[in-house]
């Protein structure tokens, strides 16, 4: 059933036609992008760490986000992503496997080392997603994420179109830049790399039409659907503590 669900969300990557996700935090966030009608469930791990307790950052334990993880997976009838941030320490073969066990499709897999923000070798991380590749076979989609836009003297589109194509060669499903948001960079980027781009969508970024016709294959909205959530929440919890009603 695992390698149905990941030959149906690798099929949903189409290069025009992006696959949107709405990124959920946990079992009832899930159902609630299913019901409204997405064709495959993202979880993202700031979101899951905070509701867990925990900073982002390979924070969680594994076991607890492997169990907030199988949980999703649980309550919906569609393919799931996992953001595994780069592995929680796990060797390929134990992450993909334990992965796997979810019941996931698919997973995110980062870059730069969570702990102190430094971009990983290139070469280093391409072994590591061959070897999850390896490990997974087809039952897994790989979501390759480039964190060049997001750390300091990154290098650029040059370094990123770099690090997608050795990871496409690796054998990611997907590359994914995130902190890319320039309308013509995007275009670039895309137009440079032969295979599917996802792009993290944040106030500023281009519609979601656009980024269609810039060619992205898939748009995922990281922990700001939850931030937003969580912030309505405290508002509500403020007007109860102020004697007001939290409805009005």
């Amino acid at each position: 059933m695992t390698i149905e669900k990941a030959a149906a969300l690798r099929a949903l990557h189409v290069p025009g036609k992006p696959l949107i996700l709405p990124n959920a935090w946990d079992a009832a966030s899930a159902t609630a992008v299913r019901e409204a009608g997405f064709p495959a469930v993202a979880t993202g791990s700031a979101a899951v760490a905070r509701v867990l307790g925990y900073e982002d950052g390979e924070a969680t334990p594994v076991a607890e986000m492997l169990a907030a993880v199988s949980r999703v997976v649980r309550v919906v009838d569609v393919p799931v992503t996992a953001d595994m941030e780069r592995g929680y320490g796990l060797d390929p073969a134990e992450l993909a496997g334990r992965l796997l066990e979810t019941g996931a499709a698919g997973c995110n897999l980062e870059d730069s080392d969570p702990r102190t923000g430094e971009l990983v070798d290139p070469d280093e991380q391409a072994a590591f997603l061959a070897a999850v590749r390896a490990a997974a076979g087809p039952a897994l989609v790989v979501n390759a994420r480039i964190d060049t836009y997001i750390v300091r003297d990154g290098g650029g589109r040059a370094e990123a179109v770099a690090r997608a194509r050795r990871y496409l060669e690796a054998g990611a499903d997907c590359v994914y830049p995130i902190g890319l948001s320039a309308e013509d960079e995007i275009g670039a980027l895309v137009g440079e790399v032969d295979g599917p781009v996802n792009i993290l969508f944040k106030p500023g970024a281009p519609s979601l039409a656009r980024l269609a016709e810039l060619g992205v294959a898939r748009v995922s909205y990281g922990h700001g659907l939850h931030r937003a959530a969580h912030a309505y929440a405290v508002g509500m919890i403020g007007a109860v503590s102020e004697g007001r009603s939290p409805y009005e």
